[in-house]
């Protein structure tokens, strides 16, 4: 099984005492004790996430239906028992059977996630979806990359795309983000920010509003979610409306648990996925459309749309991202996962 000190990069370091936490947790799940237990299933979201959330539900309902009732789990979620940052090496510990994370927390130690958060991409959020789809070739090779590192996705909810939000002044070209310090959660996003001349500042996104409002940082990057769950319609003012970025909520298992599973539970857990990926989506989609789109638009949030020359020049300045996740997967795997999204 792998370690954590080998799952986490960037993101994930643990601090002292939160790794003797997961430690002391460990402890419960030693081989003969997990059995005594109900199987558990751990996310750091919390029921408040009203676009993402629904998700867990959908696919935890379906596993429920799909086994006859025979396999329930014990949730944890808003961090009860794992924090965002601990929920991988508590699933590869085996303390969680099964954890719903973004991918932006994941895919620096796993850069074969990194390739549905590059910029630019996909043509439209509905690519992006069909890309993704758990039955479709790119998911399969994303588990060819991950099974050797003992982790398995089971199947992936993709947020809207992501923005770049401004406080006081619009990005219409490549040249208006030299200088401005954006909000990032993941390396990629940190990359894109760093390729259009910007500087990218990591931070929680509870500490955003007030490093808004403080001058401390100009904007962030981020899908129309994070912005309204945090109120930051209310002191950005400028959207502009372009695939700088996406990431993934997920769900995930070891994969030598799935393995070990009855082909009849391996039935169950592939229909949940698909029910994440369609219900789960479906349902974000719906919060956005109803709710979160009008509260931004009733904020006053202009919203900037570059014209065809703006979006290659936007596209020319982050292709050296492509560049570095490339080198990261290797040219060969990098070329079939491209392939991969260009056909969906």
């Amino acid at each position: 099984m792998t370690g954590p000190g080998n799952a986490l990069g960037r993101r994930g370091f643990l601090s002292r005492r939160g790794f003797l936490g997961i430690a002391a947790l460990a402890a419960a799940a030693l081989p003969g004790c997990a059995s005594a237990r109900d199987p558990i299933a751990a996310t750091y979201i919390p029921e408040s996430y009203d676009d993402l959330y629904p998700g867990v539900e959908h696919f935890l309902g379906a596993l429920h239906r799909e086994t006859g009732g025979e396999r329930s789990y014990e949730v944890f979620d808003a961090g009860t028992l794992l924090g965002a940052e601990q929920l991988l090496p508590g699933l590869l510990m085996d303390i969680a059977e099964l954890i719903f994370q973004t991918s932006s927390y994941v895919s620096s130690s796993y850069p074969a996630l990194s390739v549905m958060e590059l910029p630019f991409v996909t043509g439209n959020f509905a690519q992006h979806r069909r890309a993704i789809d758990p039955d479709g070739p790119l998911h399969a090779e994303i588990n060819d990359q991950l099974r050797p590192r003992g982790l398995r996705l089971l199947g992936s909810l993709p947020t809207s795309l992501e923005y770049l939000w401004t406080a006081a002044a619009p990005i219409r070209e490549p040249a208006d983000v030299r200088g401005m310090r954006i909000r990032v959660a993941g390396e990629i996003e940190g990359e894109t920010v760093k390729a259009l001349g910007g500087a990218p500042v990591t931070m929680g996104s509870s500490e955003v509003y007030e490093a808004l409002e403080r001058g401390t940082i100009d904007g962030l990057m981020s899908y129309v979610g994070t912005l309204v769950s945090r109120d930051l319609q209310q002191i950005v003012r400028y959207g502009t409306v372009a695939h700088f970025g996406a990431y993934t909520f997920d769900a995930y298992c070891r994969a030598d648990w799935y393995e070990q599973q009855p082909e009849p539970v391996r039935r169950a857990l592939r229909a949940a996925s698909r029910s994440l990926h369609r219900q789960g989506t479906d349902s974000m989609l719906a919060v956005h459309e109803r709710d979160y789109l009008p509260a931004i638009a009733e904020a006053g949030v202009q919203l900037v749309e570059p014209g065809a020359r703006e979006l290659a020049a936007f596209r020319r300045a982050t292709a050296p991202v492509h560049e570095k996740w490339r080198a990261a997967v290797g040219p060969a795997v990098a070329d079939r996962m491209l392939a991969r999204v260009d056909e969906a």
